[in-house]
């Protein structure tokens, strides 16, 4: 797998899924810009690990739900490197809650910030890669898009509407050999799943067929394949990385 020469941008890359797809990325030659929300602390240590790698790095502070800001961010990442060649939609936040006791806020936070962003910076990304003819989008779902989960409605959703999104966005912009697909992770060790009850996580494990968590290693080797031109032929796809949970 290699990456040598494309520039890439990972949203939320700052902690923890995307950093370690920004630092893979980087590991196989890319040149890799990140956005955070409000770490500058965390975002620059990424950078830092970016360019350990012999390659460029640079971060953004951006909202994701900031329409004008994904537009400045990516006109500023193909100023000066020259094009786009690979999106990873990858910022996102759970406000988890049944839905008797969801508040509108909890919704609004949910789908704005995990589904409107993609829209955000897949619209910013499509001229730049229209004009390349070529590009690569990677939007990071979950299985619970897929299967739906009690007490995540909103976060859900979020997922089951990137879904479409991607396979509309797919079909719209194939013509130009632009591809995006989504990537859906099911247990994954992060500091986000971290803070989640013992008992919960063995009952996660359980109903995994291969018994164990994933590492977020796991999650970057599937995003660097459909980023890279071996999956020159795949778009429109949902991969879920999720030990057999979905299944």
């Amino acid at each position: 797998m290699d990456l040598k020469g494309k520039n890439c941008l990972v949203t939320g890359g700052s902690r923890g899924i995307g950093r370690v797809i920004a630092e893979h990325f980087a590991s196989l030659g890319a040149n890799v810009a990140i956005t955070y929300a409000s770490s500058s602390d965390a975002a620059k240590e990424a950078v830092k690990a970016i360019e350990e790698h012999g390659v460029k790095g640079k971060e953004y502070q951006a909202d994701a739900v900031d329409f004008s800001k994904a537009e400045e961010v990516i006109a500023s990442v193909v100023n000066e490197w020259g094009s786009l060649d690979v999106l990873v939609n990858n910022a996102g936040i759970t406000r988890d809650n049944l839905i008797l006791r969801m508040n509108e806020q909890q919704w609004d936070d949910v789908i704005n910030t995990n589904l409107k962003s993609i829209f955000n910076y897949s619209k910013a990304a499509t001229k730049p890669m229209m004009r390349a003819r070529g590009g690569s989008i990677v939007n990071i779902g979950s299985i619970v898009g897929i299967s739906g989960n009690a007490g995540q409605s909103n976060y859900s959703a979020s997922k089951a509407g990137m879904i479409g999104f991607t396979k509309s966005f797919a079909k719209e912009l194939a013509s130009r050999n632009i591809r995006a697909n989504v990537v859906a992770p099911g247990y994954i060790l992060t500091d986000m799943t971290g803070k989640l009850d013992e008992k919960v996580l063995e009952s996660i494990k359980s109903e995994t067929p291969l018994g164990r968590a994933g590492n977020p290693e796991e999650v970057a080797n599937v995003v660097a394949f459909l980023a890279s031109d071996l999956s020159s032929y795949i778009t429109g796809e949902v991969i879920r990385v999720d030990g057999g949970m979905a299944m």
